[in-house]
């Protein structure tokens, strides 16, 4: 997968560029950066094709499924990000003061007076919750995974819906189930009696949706520790950035020192999320060249790094809990099979964060480049593998999918696994294979089932003497 990896990505941009010309349209300055919006990026820059057709399933994946004749899928254990919301309170109260700086510059121009006339309708109370559009993504992935496992995702099937306890995850779970509902029932919503699972309570469970903030070790090395994020803190303040800064200040007229990187990134953000939210190109837009958005990803994508990827062992290995939960489905999944039981949960929708499949991936070993993302090497990574963009941008998914084959080989080969990351089929690590017996793929990863206890990993020790 390695050396692939940013080819996949370089066909995935030119896919995504011969889409907006074949819609006849001259690309927007917002379609332009959209590659560079990091984990502020639409799923559709992962998926061009839904621009055309929402409910497509895209080409055809070698491989993909497995041969009905031979082979029945048994469950599938998803993890979802929430779909597109809106900005923080946080980033609200930048882009506010951002905007107020505008009143202040020196000189007339065209971006300074353009943004200047843009309305300020972002209000704190939206503080991240999911936008309408974000309802619209989780709805047509319901109808587009229904289309590719019928077998699964089906009516009388049962379903158990978990989310995070986060209202954007909530509601991101609650709209993937209204869309399941419409591709299962049509317009006729279901009725308690004929289908109890799917009306059932979405449970909330934050020690697999949320394990960072369960973690005490995460929370006190990293989240809460200054310096964790010193490479992040470097890139800010270098050369790159500061050239980014300097060029932003001169389109709007300002001096260079009324900016600063969170400024200019805050900036950025406001015109990711219009493209997203309303599908519109910003004015915020017009004021980034390419090449402002290649260090403003990176300086995102060394944030996701530090603190969710692999620049700290705890980030992934916090992240243990939820991985040992879907094997653990899995195995009972195939019990109940061994034993011929129906199985109980052929569909397990968990609904949580960025900050989720993150850690989660890096723990499984994907998207790991040779060197670390650091504040100095950032010309070394133009064709790095960590780009967040590509890996959670909104609505982004990671689907296992346990299948049942018929006994050719050996029994070990029974039981069958593939993983799709955003509808895509991943190859495991070390390995261009897309599917892998499941007892193979409990021995790849039998450190972390064997050795990985959240309790070790992430407890801190308690002191047992007074002043001690």
């Amino acid at each position: 997968m390695s050396r692939c990896t940013g080819c996949f990505w370089s066909r995935l941009l030119c896919l995504a560029a011969l889409l907006a010309v074949g819609r006849g349209q001259q690309e927007s300055a917002a379609e332009r950066l959209s590659p560079y919006f990091g984990t502020k990026s639409r799923y559709e820059i992962v998926n061009p094709h839904l621009l055309r057709d929402p409910l497509s399933l895209g080409p055809p994946q070698p491989g993909f499924p497995l041969p009905p004749a031979s082979c029945t899928p048994l469950q599938l254990n998803a993890v979802f990000r929430h779909g597109t919301r809106y900005p923080t309170r946080g980033q609200i109260k930048k882009l506010a003061r951002l905007h107020g700086l505008l009143d202040q510059r020196n000189g007339s121009c065209p971006a300074s007076e353009a943004l200047a006339g843009w309305a300020m309708w972002y209000r704190e109370e939206m503080d991240g919750m999911l936008a309408e559009r974000g309802r619209y993504d989780m709805s047509m992935l319901a109808r587009r995974l229904a289309a590719r496992f019928p077998g699964l995702l089906a009516p009388q099937r049962r379903f158990a819906f978990i989310s995070s306890h986060k209202s954007r995850c909530v509601n991101s779970s609650d709209a993937f189930r209204e869309g399941l509902y419409r591709a299962l029932y049509g317009q006729q919503q279901p009725t308690l009696e004929n289908n109890p699972a799917m009306l059932g309570d979405i449970k909330i469970n934050d020690t697999l949706m949320r394990f960072f903030d369960l973690c005490e070790k995460f929370v006190r090395d990293v989240e809460n520790n200054k310096e964790a994020m010193h490479e992040l803190d470097d890139f800010k303040t270098g050369p790159e950035m500061k050239k980014v800064v300097e060029r932003v200040a001169d389109k709007l007229c300002l001096q260079a020192d009324q900016l600063n990187a969170d400024l200019v990134q805050v900036a950025f953000f406001t015109c990711s999320f219009e493209l997203a939210i309303k599908n519109i190109s910003s004015p915020w837009c017009s004021i980034f060249s390419k090449e402002d958005a290649l260090v403003l990803e990176y300086l995102n994508d060394l944030k996701q790094y530090w603190k969710r990827g692999y620049g700290y062992d705890i980030n992934s290995r916090s992240s243990c809990v939820l991985f040992q939960d879907i094997i653990r489905n899995l195995d009972q999944a195939v019990a109940e099979c061994k034993n011929s039981k129906p199985i109980s949960s052929p569909a397990i929708l968990q609904f949580g964060h960025a900050e989720t499949l993150q850690p989660l991936l890096a723990l499984m070993g994907y998207f790991k480049d040779n060197e670390p993302l650091k504040a100095n090497n950032y010309r070394k990574h133009m064709n790095r593998k960590f780009r967040s963009g590509r890996i959670v941008p909104y609505a982004a998914n990671l689907v296992f999918v346990l299948y049942h084959c018929d006994q050719v080989q050996s029994p070990k080969e029974e039981y069958k696994v593939q993983i799709l990351l955003n509808e895509k089929l991943l190859e495991y690590p070390s390995s261009k294979k897309t599917v892998i017996s499941f007892a193979n793929l409990k021995n790849r990863y039998k450190d972390i089932l064997q050795k990985c206890h959240f309790t070790d990993v992430c407890d801190l020790p308690q002191n047992t003497t007074a002043g001690a």
